[in-house]
């Protein structure tokens, strides 16, 4: 397996664990808190990798950290739920499943990707193939959950635009940057979870299991792997991955809750798998993707003795 490829492999298991979200909320969690919900994903995760690394930001780091956490976690969680909850019939899914043409754009114009015409035709396949798994007859459009799904899918996307175009400061990994993120989203949640929805409420053991695996396998080490993955992968490239988290919640949705998975829906997830996989093949004219791994803004010696020392074999 090339070096891209475990990239790609090991950045796919977010989007895949955020697909078991549903199948977790649904079956373990107390109904009808969804903000609180997004309080104990983001805030537990994110003091809990704090704690790990040892790192603070620095500098502009603390006005960048704020920003990424608000766009990536702080807004994007409780349009996220509004959404799901305003849309029945997966029309929640579909707008977001419009995410990688949101990054293409803004990746044109704030990172200098030039969007092809594999890339477009990809993102718009996955975008077909979610519709035919997650949609169903008699679906209902409400303008505020269409509104909130929109403004998600565009808080993510601009996140992870972002979170490209910055990098991250020398001397602190994806690790930190997860926790910094995540800590300043769990604080803009939690004074509009408390005023909202009230007092947390009373949790059992299942509710509590179930928010120790949101904390710690959904959201910790789901968001540094994404982190890491949008490190060394294009924007396009691993927004497209995106698709993988309604596949999975398909597929556990068959397996675990016996839900029915038609033909369309079948067709639907391999038009969508094919998509992705479409998405992730290097572009013409380039030797692999080295040049993917290049993270803006770090120049330590050690990174830049390592490009010599490749370009020397070569």
């Amino acid at each position: 397996m090339s070096r891209r490829a475990a990239v790609v492999a090991v950045t796919a298991l977010a989007p895949v664990s955020w697909g078991t979200t549903y199948a977790v909320t649904t079956e373990l969690l107390p109904p009808d808190r969804p903000l609180f919900t997004g309080l104990m994903r983001a805030l537990p995760a994110g003091l809990a990798l704090l704690a790990l690394t040892r790192t603070l930001p620095r500098g502009a780091w603390w006005w960048r950290s704020a920003v990424l956490g608000a766009l990536n976690i702080g807004a994007f969680f409780p349009l996220l739920f509004l959404a799901a909850y305003r849309l029945p019939g997966g029309v929640a899914a579909v707008v977001g499943s419009m995410g990688p043409l949101v990054v293409v754009g803004l990746a044109a114009l704030l990172l200098g990707e030039r969007p092809t015409a594999r890339t477009l035709s990809a993102a718009l396949a996955a975008a077909l193939g979610v519709s035919l798994v997650v949609l169903r007859a008699g679906a209902a459009f409400d303008l505020v959950g269409v509104v909130a799904a929109l403004a998600s899918t565009a808080s993510m996307s601009a996140g992870t635009v972002l979170t490209k175009r910055w990098g991250r400061p020398e001397g602190a990994g994806p690790l930190a940057m997860a926790g910094w993120q995540l800590t300043a989203g769990g604080l803009l949640i939690a004074p509009v979870a408390f005023l909202v929805e009230g007092a947390p409420p009373a949790l059992d053991g299942r509710a509590a299991l179930g928010y120790a695996y949101l904390a710690l396998a959904n959201t910790a080490v789901a968001y540094w792997l994404w982190f890491r993955g949008v490190e060394r992968l294009t924007a396009t490239s691993a927004t497209l991955l995106g698709p993988l988290s309604p596949l999975t919640a398909a597929v556990v949705g068959w397996a675990a809750l016996g839900q029915a998975l038609g033909p369309v829906q079948l067709l639907g997830m391999a038009v969508a798998f094919g998509a992705t996989v479409v998405g992730q093949l290097p572009a013409r004219g380039t030797r692999g993707a080295r040049r993917s791994f290049r993270f803006p803004e770090r120049n330590d010696r050690k990174d830049s003795i390592d490009l010599m020392g490749e370009a020397m074999r070569r």
